[in-house]
């Protein structure tokens, strides 16, 4: 655990579940549930998503609470997410509990590979890809679903540290009418050269932008803290992915009365901001790191430290409660939590 790489070690199991397009009514096309060992897929070289990229996918964690249960969070928003994502990619939605289903299964079999670890979780992936091989440009008749799982530790060595954010102005990660709002692969493909340009400047992630305003970095949402106390976070543009972590934390900021506002955010303006220091804190989030302090923003013709570049005290008390939540260390009085094991 303490020398694995996020996302390299996984369990010695898999859920699948196959469909194929009904050609009767009164059928929905999908198989049984089955937990297969974790293997190597045996794919054909014309496999339909090898060639047209129509695949969705989604994460979320199993938690080790300290009495031995395990425990997911809100998993029934990823499942809404991810049959969203699947209708924008033109495939088929699973049965309603088959996600849950499929994830409380796997985590059954492979409940000794749950970590107790201090901040260590087990990182569930489901995803689903377009399995038919052909190369006609139509959506496949045959798709396979499956989750497999790693054991993650903290994501962040050696405390929680904040990350430079270069701000892209040339490179988009999506468009409006595309996929933006959808997590399927080719947003991720379209953001790797980006984030490689901005590693060669020296700075840890890259904010994209939709002509002058905010958007989201290549995988977390991002929140601006105003002198005033308020949060400002950019709207769901349809371009944007609604994060399941940013909901919570705009949940869980307006439950202690704090003002918040989703709407459009101009870079310019937040540069006129952060210079004039009415910006108190930037954060991003996303599951994987929950929340990141950013310490620094920098893009052509500017570059500023947000804040004292320290994690601010709004951002770390917002992590702190969701966490403390996911790991059953306070009450959860939303519901959020559904016990696994």
């Amino acid at each position: 655990m303490a020398s694995a790489a996020f996302g390299t070690v996984f369990t010695p199991h898999m859920a699948r579940r196959s469909w194929t397009r009904p050609t009767s009514e009164g059928t929905d096309g999908w198989g049984e549930l089955r937990i297969e060992p974790y293997g190597p897929l045996l794919l054909d070289p014309a496999t339909s998503v090898l060639h047209y990229a129509q695949e969705v996918f989604e994460g979320l964690k199993a938690y080790a609470h300290a009495d031995g249960s395990v425990w997911t969070f809100r998993p029934e928003a990823n499942a809404a997410r991810l049959d969203a994502s699947a209708r924008r990619m033109a495939m088929p939605c699973l049965p309603e509990g088959a996600f849950t289903e499929a994830i409380e299964a796997l985590v059954r079999v492979d409940r000794d590979a749950v970590p107790s670890e201090a901040d260590s979780s087990l990182y569930l992936r489901p995803f689903m890809f377009a399995s038919e091989p052909f190369l006609g440009v139509r959506p496949s008749d045959a798709v396979e679903f499956l989750v497999i799982a790693s054991p993650v530790g903290s994501y962040f060595s050696g405390g929680v540290k904040p990350v430079s954010i270069w701000v892209e102005s040339e490179y988009a990660r999506a468009g409006r009418g595309g996929t933006g709002s959808a997590k399927c692969g080719g947003n991720y493909a379209a953001s790797m050269l980006p984030q490689v340009l901005a590693a060669e400047r020296g700075f840890d992630q890259v904010l994209y932008l939709d002509a002058e305003n905010l958007e989201e970095l290549g995988g977390m949402n991002v929140f601006v803290v105003m002198d005033d106390g308020s949060i400002h976070t950019p709207t769901l543009s349809g371009s944007i992915l609604p994060g399941i972590t940013r909901d919570s934390l705009l949940t869980l900021a307006r439950a202690r009365g704090i003002d918040v506002i989703e709407r459009r955010i101009v870079l310019s303006e937040l540069a006129e901001c952060l210079a004039a220091g009415r910006v108190r804190e930037m954060f991003a989030c996303g599951t994987a790191a929950v929340v990141t302090p950013i310490g620094r923003l920098a893009g052509e013709g500017f570059d500023v430290v947000v804040g004292d570049g320290a994690p601010g005290a709004l951002t770390m008390s917002l992590r702190e409660e969701l966490t403390d939540i996911q790991y059953g260390r306070r009450p959860d009085p939303r519901g959020w939590l559904h016990r696994l094991v």
